[in-house]
């Protein structure tokens, strides 16, 4: 059943939109992030222009991500004061990313910066989490107990708060710091930034894995909400029809992959997002670098 999209000014398959809002719901529950960074890619590959993509997937994100949340405060694997803390500097960085965003847009190379974005990152955090996870997962089957985490540099930076849910006291410097991070890439890139957050707050904040999916998700649903009314306000490029589709297929999905998640090792967890990672890295590279089947098409200009 075909749909036409008013702001996307395309025509696209309503079953379509429902199966990737399902999918990228599932990877929500499963792995704590908002799934923007395969949505947000995969919108590219079926035709939706990437100012709309990436304005509109943060609706689905908000969505899925709350569904997501519910399911973890049952299991109390939320840490509320750090989410809190995390939110307050992805709404800063949300900020930082539109106003980026909007000027490169009148510069007409957004198309651009947002791949070359997707291709850096996943491809580099990727690998990384891809060579954790394969060594935690060899010294799991060996019988190998993981090492207790060692205190990093940042733990002993000033300001410090108690983080009861996570077991920590450590600086909220660092958290900020994440959060910064994530809400620029929230804004430029059209992700929740789990991609990005996930891995900060195991290796680098030293959050049990446990916690950090929940927490992830928390700040994930304000960040992306503020994204898509601040492009909401200033570009007019989020696609409600666009928005509500990927949004029913999100929460069904959400729930779907919470289950999931609970069933598997943080090991195999890793690895599994890794893989993801790394495989939706690898189809934007090479459409990147590959020359086109058609050298000259029609597409929409950067104003």
């Amino acid at each position: 059943m075909q749909i036409y999209l008013p702001i996307a000014d395309v025509s696209v398959n309503a079953f379509l939109l429902l199966g990737l809002g399902g999918i990228v719901g599932i990877l929500s529950g499963m792995f704590g992030v908002g799934g923007g960074f395969l949505l947000t890619p995969l919108l590219f590959f079926i035709g939706i222009p990437p100012s709309v993509a990436v304005a509109t997937g943060a609706n689905q994100i908000v969505a899925s991500s709350i569904s997501g949340v519910l399911a973890h405060l049952k299991r109390k694997t939320v840490d509320l004061r750090m989410g809190t803390v995390l939110l307050l500097g992805g709404l800063v960085g949300a900020g930082v990313g539109v106003t980026i965003f909007n000027a490169l847009k009148k510069l007409g190379q957004v198309d651009l910066l947002v791949t070359l974005c997707y291709v850096v990152f996943l491809g580099i955090i990727g690998g990384l989490m891809a060579i954790e996870g394969w060594r935690a997962l060899s010294k799991t089957k060996r019988g190998v107990k993981p090492a207790r985490k060692k205190h990093t540099a940042v733990q002993r930076w000033p300001l410090k708060v108690r983080f009861r849910t996570s077991g920590l006291y450590i600086s909220i410097i660092p958290p900020v710091l994440v959060g910064v991070s994530v809400g620029i890439l929230s804004a430029v890139m059209g992700v929740g930034g789990g991609f990005i957050m996930v891995p900060a707050m195991i290796y680098l904040l030293g959050m049990p894995t446990k916690v950090v999916i929940g927490t992830s998700l928390f700040q994930i649903i304000f960040v992306a909400a503020f994204t898509t009314l601040l492009h909401a306000v200033t570009n007019h490029t989020v696609d409600v029809m666009l928005a509500l589709l990927l949004i029913l297929g999100g929460v069904f999905g959400a729930q779907l992959g919470t289950r999931i998640g609970t069933r598997l090792k943080a090991e195999q967890l890793r690895l599994l997002l890794a893989s993801l990672v790394l495989a939706v890295c690898l189809k934007l590279a090479l459409d990147l670098f590959l020359p086109p089947s058609e050298v000259y098409v029609i597409g929409s200009g950067g104003g």
